[in-house]
């Protein structure tokens, strides 16, 4: 067992700071106090999500392969356990409690204005007591399959699950994250204590605090509650993706008084650092070419073919990462065209200097306006920390971004080639 040793991380620009803890237990606590603050939140998050259904540890000569859903489908038996419900035992603190089930991450989390300690507890009890029955997981089956033909009656999600199916043809982001009605039906006890051992290691998680609380009290709790974990060495096996879209064009029928689509464009995955710097680009890139006050939104709104706002986001995780536009539109092709042909002019002329300054010296302020928020700074530790990074990792990047990145990124990734279109009539 190892020792409980601490390390400090300062935000050299503001001064600002939170402690990692490396409990002896194997899991990792990154705590943030905010002195002053009533307000606090707490995330314990495996570093487990729906893409991880083909994994190998040392109890296991080789690879698993489990069924899809299963990720998402623990993480709603682990609030019942043997002797109590996890959401009566929060009611009774005043605390919010909550999970969810990611591609990457499952993570549990509350928020409270007082009795902090008493929902820590809580929090770390539940999650470390797993209680699997063949008739309690035959009742969740009913329930999730309930969920899973909900989510396919929701057009903008149905829209954007057929875009990743043509968009990757290998990669397990293209299956919806609570699975098929068929596959959860394949799923026992047995199965979900396997994953539970794979993946709820203390080794393989992380607990991430901000607000009203003592570091030292946050320890002493753990040192309670926590149960040591010997590493078993987890290992994923994700197949290999090809470059190429596996079809450029899905449309869906619901029956929609408006036709909504969802335009991707796939690009290459990225890891650590090198993900952080793309996710960065990406932010700009498109927000620069189809923000609000772009010529390409300009022309869409003046040509009547988008209804509401034109969305845009990056999609990134372990092994996939891709650019979306989303909205309604009668000719969402068109409008696809109109988007290349605004990176082609970029490509021409290049990104307003001035706008892009203002756009960065903006989002440093949001940045530095985040660290007043203890849920924001609770998430942040959290992502950050599942790439390898600190929280203040996207500050020190930002000084470093350059217009000619944004414009190198545009450049290199939205590309006809590489674009897919789905549209729900």
């Amino acid at each position: 067992m190892r020792e409980t040793v601490s390390e400090r991380i300062v935000n050299e620009r503001t001064g600002d700071g939170y402690t990692v803890v490396h409990h002896k237990s194997g899991l990792d606590l990154l705590l943030y106090p905010m002195e002053g603050y009533k307000f606090t939140s707490a995330m314990f998050s495996t570093d487990y999500g729906s893409i991880n259904n083909c994994f190998k540890t040392d109890d296991d000569e080789d690879f698993v392969t489990v069924p899809d859903g299963i990720a998402h489908y623990l993480e709603h038996k682990l609030f019942e356990n043997e002797d109590c419900d996890a959401f009566a035992q929060y009611a009774a603190t005043g605390a919010d409690g909550n999970a969810m089930t990611g591609y990457e991450n499952t993570t549990y989390l509350f928020t409270c204005t007082e009795n902090f300690y008493d929902s820590l507890k809580i929090l770390l009890s539940f999650v470390q007591n797993p209680y699997f029955t063949e008739e309690n997981v035959r009742k969740e089956q009913g329930i999730i399959s309930q969920e899973i033909r909900m989510t396919l009656d929701i057009p903008r999600r149905r829209c954007f699950h057929e875009l990743l199916k043509a968009m990757y043809s290998a990669h397990p982001v293209r299956i919806d994250i609570g699975g098929t009605e068929e596959s959860i039906a394949q799923i026992t006890p047995e199965l979900l204590y396997k994953c539970y051992h794979a993946f709820y290691d203390l080794n393989n998680m992380v607990l991430t605090a901000a607000g009203n609380f003592e570091i030292d009290k946050v320890i002493e709790i753990c040192d309670e509650l926590l149960k040591p974990c010997e590493d078993k060495h987890l290992e994923i096996r994700l197949p290999e993706e090809p470059k190429e879209i596996a079809e450029p064009f899905v449309k869906t029928e619901m029956g929609l008084g408006m036709p909504i689509f969802t335009i991707g464009f796939k690009c290459p995955a990225f890891s650590g650092m090198e993900r952080l710097e793309k996710e960065m680009q990406a932010y700009f890139a498109l927000e620069l070419l189809a923000g609000s006050m772009s010529p390409l939104f300009k022309r869409l709104t003046d040509g009547h073919l988008i209804g509401g706002g034109l969305g845009r986001q990056f999609f990134a995780g372990k092994g996939y990462f891709s650019l979306l536009f989303d909205g309604e539109s009668e000719q969402p092709e068109k409008v696809a065209e109109l988007i290349l042909e605004a990176a082609d002019e970029i490509r021409r002329t290049g990104f307003d200097k001035e706008e892009f300054e203002l756009m960065k010296r903006a989002e440093f302020g949001d940045l530095i306006k985040g660290l007043d928020n203890p849920e924001a700074c609770t998430d942040g530790m959290l992502s950050y920390y599942f790439l390898g990074l600190d929280m203040f990792a996207e500050e020190r990047l930002m000084e470093k971004l350059t217009i000619a990145d944004v414009e190198k990124f545009l450049d290199d990734f939205i590309r006809r080639e590489n674009m897919v279109i789905s549209v729900v009539n």
